[in-house]
């Protein structure tokens, strides 16, 4: 259900803009990303749990805000970044 830390590093170096770099957009789209498509997998053998669900929630509108937030501050980053995730689109 969660992400490993080795799975976690992965992601952020795939994503990072420079070295060291946990917090930009990019990077948390991605993480949240990861995260959900876990649950999402949780979900097909747990259908009734609904707590996590409850989660899944939280982390589905956070990466929405996210990337609405990246959308208004760079478009091109924005667009790269759903193409690579396979996000939309």
């Amino acid at each position: 259900m969660t992400i490993t830390a080795e799975r976690k590093q992965e992601v952020i170096e795939e994503n990072a803009q420079n070295k060291g770099d946990t917090g930009s957009p990019e990077v948390q789209v991605a993480i949240l990303t990861e995260r959900i498509r876990n649950l999402t997998e949780h979900f097909k053998d747990h259908h009734k749990d609904n707590h996590s669900r409850r989660g899944l929630l939280k982390m589905v509108n956070k990466r929405r805000s996210l990337l609405a937030y990246l959308k208004k501050i760079d478009l091109d980053r924005y667009n790269a970044l759903i193409q690579k995730l396979g996000l939309r689109k």
